[in-house]
């Protein structure tokens, strides 16, 4: 689901913070200073994911410790539609574990910058 769905109407866990949100690079260490390849970089804002692979609307999520459940709405390559699961559990370095419901694609974001 990356590859397609890399890509939040409810607040996790009350207020506006969303403690994933910002800009990471997919599978490689992010230098954050405008030479990381477009094609893995990945923006998570409350209400969407980003990225080259397709365009996700946050449609419900679900924050327990420091796993992030999504239900996404993704635009694929062809606009094709695509309703599915993920997960990102917040690792100690900042970094993110990305996970499907079909465990496709796997990655590993890495945030660029604080």
């Amino acid at each position: 689901m990356l590859a397609v769905g890399l890509a939040v109407a409810a607040p996790a866990g009350g207020g506006d913070h969303f403690p994933i949100a910002g800009v990471y690079a997919r599978d490689r260490a992010c230098k954050g200073d405008g030479s990381d390849p477009v094609d893995t970089l990945v923006t998570i804002t409350r209400k969407n994911i980003e990225s080259t692979m397709g365009s996700c609307i946050i449609l419900h999520k679900k924050r327990e410790g420091n796993i992030t459940s999504m239900q996404v709405q993704c635009r694929a390559a062809g606009d094709e539609i695509i309703l599915g699961d993920v997960t990102l559990a917040q690792r100690d370095d900042d970094a993110l574990d990305f996970d499907d419901q079909d465990h496709t694609s796997p990655a590993v974001l890495h945030k660029c910058g604080k």
